[in-house]
């Protein structure tokens, strides 16, 4: 036998078993549930409960006169029914409520409620993807600037290197050329004895020739072939001199364009 849930109009109460449904005076427009059933349905669409409805009688029709006219009542008879009809639905007929709140009501509410939420939640969403934009761009100029300040960081090292670099090679070139230029006035300074050397070496041939007092002609020859290789060894001297001073010339060039104090001496 099954056991019944009935609606009355505020909740659903039960569940009954038919005795109990009995004393309950339910009407065929009595909304019921058991197990096994899809939805509500009113009590009179269910085969088992229909012994237990409670016949409602008519009311009472009132008394009509012979004076009172046939379309008279025939309007009253109408409007009874009408009214019997809608205190019937009235009366059996429960207003269903879903959380208390009747059904008219609560789904304008509920839909009210959704779209309130969906748009909080869909405003949270948007700020917070915005906030994720934002600090994500924060952290991208962030590195781009120490980026830039790193590349910057390098150009100036280049730069500072750079001038080490320039200035280091200024000294060396400046050590050279000091370099050079004594060697140049060392050589001017040799050449000079040396060629004062090569004078007096050829005067000293010119005087062996002309000089004949107590010699004979071997020691005439010998003294004038020692003052000949003199002569070769001073003017070897002063080519040897003379080439490394162009080639030192040469050299302090490079590194000076001019090179002052220092004069050829032929």
């Amino acid at each position: 036998m099954n056991t019944y849930y009935i609606h009355n109009g505020n909740e659903s109460i039960g569940p009954f078993g038919l005795d109990e449904l009995k004393s309950k005076k339910i009407t065929k427009m009595t909304p019921v549930w058991c197990q096994g059933m899809e939805d509500w349905k009113y009590a009179g669409e269910v085969a088992e409960l229909k012994s237990l409805l409670t016949v409602t009688p008519p009311p009472l029709k009132p008394i009509i006169t012979a004076s009172q006219a046939p379309k008279e009542l025939e309007n009253n008879t109408e409007n009874s029914r009408v009214k019997k009809i809608e205190d019937v639905i009235e009366k059996e007929v429960p207003n269903p409520k879903i959380l208390g709140i009747k059904r008219e009501i609560f789904f304008p509410i509920a839909i009210a409620l959704v779209l309130i939420i969906g748009t909080v939640s869909f405003n949270l969403f948007e700020e917070n993807r915005k906030n994720l934009l934002e600090e994500k761009n924060t952290v991208t100029e962030r590195n781009n600037q120490q980026f830039q300040l790193q590349e910057k960081e390098i150009e100036e090292q280049k730069i500072r290197i750079a001038e080490q670099e320039r200035k280091e090679a200024e000294r060396l070139s400046v050590e050279r050329s000091q370099k050079l230029s004594s060697r140049l006035l060392e050589i001017q300074k040799i050449l000079l004895d040396d060629i004062r050397n090569l004078e007096q070496a050829k005067n000293k041939l010119i005087e062996a020739n002309d000089f004949e007092f107590l010699r004979t002609t071997d020691e005439k020859n010998d003294d004038i072939s020692l003052i000949q290789r003199d002569i070769e060894h001073w003017i070897s001297e002063i080519e040897k001199l003379r080439k490394e001073k162009d080639q030192l010339y040469l050299e302090l060039e490079k590194t000076q364009p001019k090179v002052n104090g220092v004069s050829d001496v032929d």
